[in-house]
């Protein structure tokens, strides 16, 4: 049981199989992280660990088994006996051709909540494509919405991975709240696709109620309200709207308001309809000055402005630093420590807290195969055929 003093973790008690691959790994990661017991399930030989592994595998345990081979398939079976949650990002119907599809294994256990990760769905027309991160965004209309006017761009990282986990886990929660009342589990279909649809935020609303098609800004807010622009040493992000007198009293202290003291220009209208003008002025003003002499005074004065952090000062952010944000984590072989983020959320009665280490392939065959009641010598003979 994961305990912090006298708090027990949210899902303290819970066991997760994870049958995941990049679509779906930081979903039971998450499961990990709020006290679940997650075993990840690896074909014998393990997977590659990098870095990037280990950030979506923290705190979990590991074996190792082929669920292609018969066997393979009986032990799986009897780890479903005892699971809360299975975790899969397979292609849709391929555990069904293994006999492991969500309608035999609620036989087996139907408390079981089934999450499964996929490109598109269990069902339509896209449902067999290939897809990746990029493809999910391209699709999903992410990709169509952001960059600069003349071309589209993909946002950095593997967001639809991310967002999928993300909504995984809350499906998950959801679907053991409502086992605790109906004593049955269910099937949850997650659609990279869609969950990239999802989170478009202003742009599906303002096509279905305005009929307007958000238009690739760059670095301008989808309503004008901020924009990034150089400094001497960086970049910083400023409203153009807010608190306009004090902002243009500030730009003529200096010399630099062209013309912006101009009565006209109270007229928010105005404004808008004269923006470029507004930003060229900005930007010229911002390249005179470092990014501190424009935040820290800024902010001061009410101003919602910020610094463009680099990674470095991200990670040698004092807020995040205060917070204990960060989490060290050693490497099981070489000793060296490495750091990662830590929790989004801190619960102050049932901790969610990032695990200290990432599992050796296979490390947790004997305990846990023990555990299902598999001798030594079956163990080893698994070992031997190649099935574990």
């Amino acid at each position: 049981m994961n305990r912090q003093g006298d708090r027990v973790s949210a899902l303290s008690g819970y066991r997760v199989l994870d049958l995941t691959d990049d679509k779906g790994m930081l979903c039971s990661r998450l499961l990990a992280d709020m006290g679940a017991e997650v075993i990840r399930i690896e074909k014998p030989g393990g997977s590659a660990r990098s870095l990037f592994y280990w950030a979506s595998n923290l705190g979990k345990r590991a074996i190792t088994l082929d669920i292609k081979a018969k066997p393979g398939q009986k032990l799986f079976k009897r780890l479903v006996k005892t699971a809360d949650v299975l975790v899969e990002s397979f292609p849709p119907g391929y555990l069904e051709t293994l006999g492991l599809g969500y309608p035999e294994l609620s036989q087996i256990n139907p408390r079981l909540v089934m999450a499964s990760i996929t490109n598109f769905g269990q069902s339509g027309p896209y449902r067999d494509y290939r897809s990746c991160d990029i493809v999910a965004s391209a699709l999903g209309g992410q990709m169509y919405v952001c960059g600069e006017p003349e071309s589209p761009l993909k946002p950095f990282g593997n967001q639809s991975h991310y967002l999928a986990s993300s909504l995984a886990a809350i499906g998950i929660l959801l679907a053991l709240f409502k086992q605790h009342t109906s004593g049955r589990g269910q099937h949850i279909d997650i659609s990279l696709h869609e969950c990239v649809a999802s989170a478009l935020d202003h742009v599906l609303v303002r096509y279905f109620y305005q009929g307007l098609v958000a238009k690739r800004q760059g670095s301008l807010h989808w309503n004008g309200a901020f924009r990034i622009f150089p400094c001497q040493d960086g970049y910083i992000l400023l409203s153009l709207f807010h608190q306009w007198e004090t902002l243009v009293e500030w730009l003529e202290s200096e010399g630099m308001a062209e013309g912006l003291a101009d009565k006209k220009w109270l007229d928010r209208e105005y404004r808008l309809r004269h923006l470029d003008h507004i930003m060229e002025v900005l930007e010229r003003w911002t390249r005179s000055h470092t990014v501190a002499e424009l935040v820290e005074p800024g902010q001061l004065m009410r101003f919602p402005w910020a610094e463009v952090t680099s990674i470095s000062g991200l990670v040698n952010s004092p807020q995040l630093a205060e917070r204990n944000f960060w989490v060290e984590v050693g490497h099981p072989e070489t000793g060296e420590r490495y750091r990662f983020p830590g929790v989004p959320a801190k619960l102050s009665r049932s901790p969610w807290q990032v695990g200290s280490r990432v599992p050796k392939a296979g490390e947790h065959n004997k305990v846990i195969y023990q555990k299902l009641g598999l001798s030594e010598k079956e163990i080893g003979a698994l070992v031997k055929d190649g099935v574990i």
